[in-house]
């Protein structure tokens, strides 16, 4: 069932997109050859109890960490630990903050140090899906209508999405209904945008082929031909209007 916010529960969706927002930009400033992702979890994690926030992650049907922290060919759900970041590694970072009993969940892709042509390449295309999707996020569209113009966006410039995982709604769970594919498909029904759906667009675009499998560890997300691969999300309020953007921390 897609929920509708109210006023009230916008405004704390605000909040905690806020916190998630500027969760994501401390970890964006510690990105550097020879930090450990472990140590990025542990940042963040003493960051957002420091803003009276939970770690949406943590203890999430049995995740371990505040983040993850997926590194090169690693999608999603990459789990921070030992590993140390290398310089031309990417490395995505994906952070939820729940606050006031709201989640905001946000993620962007950051180079390591220098980095080749190509994995710049392929994080500023999949950040520009991200905005191409979210042009299409206003009242009185579907949902195909994102999906449709991510997966455009994502072929047109030689890359491909990932199918097995995607987007969805968020409020007081951190998955909810409807969920936001990054590619149409004419099986499934695909629910119109109102005024107060509070979405997570998130495209996940490889440099090779879209298709994934799960690591030994139960969690981590890696594309099944070892390309390279990016992630960009923010959490979307559609208003009557422009959509709202609200996990972008603020200046």
């Amino acid at each position: 069932m897609i929920v509708i916010k109210s006023e009230r529960e916008i405004e704390a969706m605000r909040k905690a997109g806020a916190i998630a927002g500027a969760a994501l930009k401390v970890a964006g400033a510690m990105i550097q050859p020879g930090v450990s992702t472990r140590q990025i979890d542990n940042a963040l994690r003493q960051y957002l109890r420091k803003q009276g926030a939970k770690p949406s992650f943590l203890g999430y049907r049995g995740y371990p960490a505040s983040c993850n922290t997926s590194v090169n060919e690693e999608v999603i759900h990459g789990i921070p630990g030992r590993r140390t970041l290398r310089e031309g590694d990417i490395v995505s970072i994906d952070v939820g903050a729940y606050f006031e009993g709201f989640h905001g969940d946000t993620a962007a892709t950051f180079p390591v140090g220098s980095v080749s042509e190509e994995a710049l390449r392929l994080i500023e295309v999949t950040r520009k899906c991200f905005y191409e999707g979210l042009a299409h996020a206003l009242a009185g569209k579907r949902i195909s209508d994102i999906s449709a113009a991510v997966e455009k966006y994502a072929e047109r410039n030689g890359c491909a999405v990932v199918r097995d995982w995607t987007g969805h709604g968020v409020g007081r769970e951190l998955h909810e209904d409807p969920e936001v594919p990054n590619f149409r498909d004419s099986k499934r029904g695909s629910a119109r945008l109102l005024p107060g759906m509070t979405i997570a667009i998130e495209p996940m675009i490889t440099a090779g082929g879209g298709e994934t499998e799960t690591l030994r560890d139960g969690w981590t997300i890696v594309t099944k031909d070892r390309s390279l691969s990016a992630h960009h999300e923010h959490t979307v309020l559609i208003t009557a209007g422009e959509p709202e953007l609200l996990t972008v921390a603020a200046d």
